[in-house]
Formats: structure tokens, sequence, C-alpha cells
């Protein structure tokens, strides 16, 4: 795998890791097509210069801790989009809320004088929620702030509302085909939701960004950023795990060079050791074999000798000395 490093020893794949690939896909400033893409799809609208978008997504460091996914600056129009993968009523509280510091930030930009007899424009507010959890939940459904009210009222003298979309796959086919990247984007989610029964998150996580490459589904970003787009979904870094990987990679290095080390060396001494002793073993056996040839002929000579020394005793008996 592409991320066995990241996924194994120093990383964990991040619960959220769906919040984060949304907020990669669409608040990007190097992705703001995919961003007008996403605005165009929903507001069936045909806006083509991806410059009158302005990014203005809630920061932590902005906000005080308050956050959204991401928030859009066009034509007169502030949208906020969110992802949830739980059915939240509370969603238009949250949205209102946004988008109270969203006015206050732009306000502050323009210097404008809110509390002079001047009417000051502000942008048309757009709140929606995407949703694509587990839970059945309709195409489309919109969540009312009158709806937390402590005392109800039915003259819709105040209202704010969060329009729902499901865009789980086979949900909104008309939005996820006007959008390209929410399609992949729910086609990514879909796969790792189902692969993930029957493997850990980190491995359908990687195996689903395989898929989406052979099948050119959100190819820019997962070509181009591969990495990138990965680590955005994984939680963060932990020193201490990397060094004690690193301490633990060594080791076992160390240990099979060690044993590697060990076996050559092993070897080169029982080889020299084998040629030593097989050196000594041929020196006495060959001189053992000298030996019992040399009895051999010793003896073979002596019985010669004493042949000819019997043939030489018939030899007087017979005609005396000479």
């Amino acid at each position: 795998m592409l991320f066995d490093r990241f996924l194994g020893l120093w990383y964990r794949i991040n619960p959220k890791y769906k919040d984060r690939l949304f907020c990669t896909i669409f608040g990007k400033e190097k992705y703001k097509r995919y961003a007008l893409e996403l605005y165009n799809a929903i507001n069936r609208s045909d806006y083509k210069n991806v410059n009158d978008l302005e990014i203005i997504t809630l920061s932590d460091a902005i906000s005080l801790k308050m956050k959204n996914d991401v928030a859009y600056l066009l034509c007169g129009t502030i949208a906020v989009y969110e992802h949830q993968s739980t059915i939240n009523p509370n969603m238009p509280v949250r949205g209102f809320m946004y988008l109270g510091e969203l006015y206050s930030k732009l306000l502050k930009r323009q210097k404008a004088r809110i509390y002079n007899q001047t009417l000051v424009k502000i942008p048309t507010p757009q709140y929606i929620v995407f949703y694509n959890g587990t839970e059945d939940y309709p195409e489309e459904t919109k969540l009312r702030l009158s709806d937390a009210f402590i005392h109800p009222r039915n003259d819709n003298e105040f209202e704010f509302t969060a329009t729902v979309y499901n865009i789980n796959l086979g949900k909104n086919k008309e939005l996820l085909e006007a959008c390209e990247p929410l399609n992949g984007y729910s086609f990514f989610v879909d796969r790792v939701r189902n692969r993930s029964r029957r493997m850990s998150i980190e491995e359908a996580v990687d195996e689903t960004v395989e898929e989406c490459m052979e099948k050119n589904i959100l190819k820019d970003d997962l070509s181009e950023e591969r990495a990138a787009v990965m680590l955005e979904m994984l939680t963060t870094f932990d020193e201490k795990e990397y060094k004690k990987g690193l301490q633990e990679e060594a080791r076992a290095k160390g240990l099979e060079e060690g044993r590697a080390e060990g076996r050559a060396k092993g070897l080169a001494e029982g080889r020299a050791e084998g040629r030593a002793e097989g050196l000594a073993e041929g020196r006495a056996e060959g001189r053992a074999e000298g030996r019992a040839e040399e009895r051999t002929n010793t003896e073979r000579e002596r019985k010669r000798a004493d042949a000819a020394e019997a043939e030489l005793r018939k030899y007087k008996e017979k005609y005396g000395d000479l």
C-alpha cells in the first residue's frame, strides 16, 4: 500500500475523515473551481469566473473556537455549506451563529457604519447542509430555527432555515450529476463505508484512493496532492510514536543485519574450519596410507629376500661353495 508508514506506524485515520475530505475538496483556495461548481449546482446558476468567488470560511483563530466547513462570498450571496454524517436538528442554530460571525467579519472589513441612518446592505444568506450518514433521511429537508424557539410563533416574523440535502449514492442524482466533485466525494465515502465492514478503516481509505485513481474520480486532487489529501484525513502527527517507530525500525534492521553478518561469518568460519579439519584429516590419512604402503612394500621385499636366500641355500647344497 502507498501509505503503510503513514497509516500503520505514526498516523491513524481521523474518525471525521469525511468532514476533512469535504473541506479539502470544497474549501481550499487551489480547488476554487470545485467550490464554484458546487455553488452553481445548488443554485442552478452558471458562474464561470472562479475569481468572483471568495472563500471566507471561519477558522478557530478567527471565531474563538467556532468554525464551519466552507463559506463563500459570491455576487452578493454569502453561502455557508456544512457536511454532516449524523442527523442534527440544531443545524439552524449553528448556521445562524456561523452567519452572525461571518457578517461581523465582513462588516468590520468594509468598515460599515451600522449605527448611522444609512441602510447598510449585506449579502443574502444561504445555509446548506450535506448529509451522508447511514440513517435513512429524505433527499431534501428544511430545518427551521423557529422550531427551537421556547415560545412558538405562527406569524413567521423571524425565521432562518437550513436546507439539508442527502448526498448518499442513489439520492439527489440530479444534484450529484450537476457537480462532479460532489459526486466523487459521495462515491469515495460510500466505498470506504462498504470496505470498512471487512477491513480496517485505514485499509479501506487506502484502497478507495487507488480505485478513485483508476476510475478518474477526484483524480486531480488524488494524483497531484495525493499525500496531502491523505494527510488531511489523518490525525495529528505523534512525535513520540514517530521516534519510537524509528527506534523499533532501527532495532529490527540492526537485528536482521546482525543475523546476516553472523550467518556470513559463521559460514566463513565453518568453511575455514572445515578446510583446516579436512586438511588435517587428509594429512593424517595420507600419512597412515603412506605407512601402510611402506609396511606392505617392506613385507614384500622381506619375502623376496627370504625366497632368494632359500634358493641360495638349495644351490649350495647341490653344488657346494663355488
